[in-house]
């Protein structure tokens, strides 16, 4: 006699479906991306509850822009810090401050590439990358 197996149930909920953005990863990245700026805000000694609230304006931007462009996910942290850096010039001045140039005129690290994933903080003038986003402080 065959063993018998019970009818499939259909398919998975849990499982999504290719053709529709990833809810998850999206929330997955935005947590991320909080997660890494928050980091190199705590390494420059400056994530005081005003500039957190920067950082949660620009993970609710950064959520719209992925909803209408489900394939920047991936470009969300460097998105992010930049969306923070740009936020912070306007109150405090430039931010993170490069630590290998010296001199009279501070500049800020950029973060590289501008769209793209696995983003860095690296130096302008130099073109030197000094860190990936979220390991400012080096304790990663």
């Amino acid at each position: 006699m065959a063993e018998q197996h019970p009818p499939s149930p259909g398919p998975d909920p849990h499982d999504s479906d290719p053709r529709e953005p990833d809810p998850h990863g999206l929330e997955r990245a935005l947590h991320t991306g909080r997660a890494l700026v928050l980091a190199d805000l705590t390494a420059c000694g400056i994530a005081e509850a005003e500039v957190v609230s920067l950082v949660e304006d620009a993970v609710s931007h950064r959520r719209w822009w992925v909803e209408q462009w489900p394939e920047g996910v991936s470009f969300v942290a460097g998105l992010i810090a930049q969306d923070v850096q740009d936020a912070l010039l306007d109150r405090r001045g430039r931010w993170p401050g490069c630590p290998l140039c010296g001199g009279e005129e501070e500049h800020a690290l950029d973060v590289e590439p501008e769209l793209g994933p696995d983003p860095h903080w690296v130096c302008g003038r130099t073109a030197t990358a000094v860190a990936p986003v979220g390991e400012l402080g080096g304790a990663r």
